[in-house]
């Protein structure tokens, strides 16, 4: 069930997606080579407190951090670690939301770690500006498909491949609701799109094939290739005056 906000659940919404926004600027600005992925974790975790929310990925089906946090190949749910150091050239994507209020803001970048190949960069330029386009769509009136084509078409043209597997979603009480978002589709197809919808819009893109695989550790996703995978997601709302994005700083 697709859950419609009020006026007042979009402000409330709007406070948690800000410190959403936030704590991914904090972790993102933390990524270097030398750093652990675990460190990146601690300070998104403290930055949130320090607000007075809460880490909303913190123990959600028992994943056990703040953050995803993913590096080259890996292109979701990656486990922070002690053991794991950024190194010059990695690219870094991390996943992150707070709750407050009972309202919740989901949001996701991918970050340089010091110099990366020109192939890494645009990647996730291309990545970063597919996340835009799709949001471009999401418009009162519109269909999902219409945002799934928009960034699928546009990494689709540039040679990359669109991950099907996991999706966007419906945000709000909950940080998964309804509906699916897809970064894929058909235009005028799929759930209208209506004022007070709240959603996550989140293309993840791989440099080769859309295949991916789950490791042992149950939650880290990786290509299926081996080739690196770009990560960008906003938390948006739909309204009679357009999209807009509530985590963007």
């Amino acid at each position: 069930m697709i859950v419609l906000k009020t006026n007042r659940e979009l402000a409330l919404m709007r406070e948690a997606c800000r410190i959403s926004a936030g704590a991914l600027k904090a972790a993102g600005e933390a990524v270097q080579p030398g750093v652990t992925t675990a460190e990146i974790d601690r300070i998104a975790y403290e930055y949130i407190k320090k607000q007075g929310a809460n880490p909303n990925f913190l123990h959600l089906y028992d994943f056990p951090a703040t953050a995803c946090i993913s590096i080259n190949d890996e292109v979701i749910h990656g486990i922070p670690s002690k053991k794991r150091v950024i190194k010059e050239g990695d690219i870094v994507s991390i996943d992150l939301g707070a709750e407050l209020e009972g309202y919740n803001g989901d949001n996701a970048a991918t970050f340089a770690a010091g110099k990366i190949s020109p192939e890494a960069q645009r990647l996730c330029d291309v990545t970063r500006e597919s996340l835009y386009e799709g949001i471009s769509k999401a418009i009162a009136g519109g269909r999902l498909g219409d945002i799934g084509w928009a960034v699928q078409n546009y990494c689709e043209q540039r040679g990359y491949g669109v991950v099907r597997s996991f999706t966007g979603h419906g945000i709000g009480r909950k940080v998964h609701e309804d509906p699916s978002v897809p970064n894929y589709g058909t235009p005028g197809r799929g759930v209208r799109l209506l004022p007070g919808m709240t959603i996550a819009i989140e293309p993840m893109i791989n440099q080769g094939v859309p295949g991916v695989k789950t490791m042992s550790d149950g939650w880290t996703v990786k290509t299926a290739d081996g080739k690196l995978s770009a990560h960008f997601e906003h938390t948006i709302a739909i309204t009679s005056n357009g999209p807009v994005i509530l985590t963007e700083l």
